[in-house]
């Protein structure tokens, strides 16, 4: 069964790379963004990703079956602390080196660990305990593909104990839907995160 779009529809449903910009940049998307060796500027590009951060604008509207989302990691070790979802996590980087690590138990370390180069491919079952870090010296891009889910219902991404004691120490927490509770200097500490990313 076939149908007329428009051009404007058909542009509506466009990303561009020069649209990744500031105004819609997310560098603290998670309670774990401000932790040192955890930086990354988010992009929900389509559908709600993963979030404990309401302040996202979702760049194609329209709904769809699955989430899309883009995060540039700083050099040398940076990205997502321990944590896990329950659903499909699929991963590409786009440049550099990263390193995927899973675990069954976070707290007692890693199960096992893959690296990944520009085009290769991740995905992540329910369930399970992961991490990844952006290990070449250069900020790099990578493309993550999420089943469909709701956000702000429940606990998302759970994360490692630790890594919820050291976000608090830093003022940032989540409430039972996994929404940001947000520390007073909030605004202070985003700006100067933007600019720490977009000047990298």
């Amino acid at each position: 069964m076939s149908q007329k779009v428009t051009k404007e529809e058909m542009l509506s449903r466009v990303v561009r790379f020069d649209d990744y910009t500031e105004d819609k940049a997310v560098p603290l998307m998670f309670i774990d963004s401000f932790l040192p060796g955890h930086h990354r500027m988010n992009f929900a590009v389509l559908g709600d990703t993963a979030s404990e951060n309401p302040d996202y604008e979702v760049m194609i509207k329209q709904p769809h079956d699955f989430q899309i989302g883009m995060f540039k990691a700083m050099p040398n070790g940076n990205g997502p602390a321990f944590h896990l979802h329950n659903y499909v996590e699929l991963f590409l980087p786009l440049e550099g080196k990263w390193r995927f690590v899973w675990s069954s138990d976070p707290e007692k370390g890693a199960d096992g660990e893959v690296i990944l180069e520009k085009w290769d491919l991740i995905s992540f079952p329910p369930g399970v305990w992961r991490r990844f870090e952006n290990i070449s010296d250069q900020p790099a891009w990578c493309f993550a593909v999420l089943e469909q889910h709701k956000v702000f219902e429940s606990k998302d991404p759970a994360w490692a104990p630790s890594v919820i004691r050291k976000a608090k120490e830093h003022g940032f927490e989540s409430d039972e839907n996994g929404k940001m509770i947000k520390p007073p200097n909030y605004e202070e500490l985003n700006a100067q995160m933007l600019k720490k990313m977009f000047n990298a």
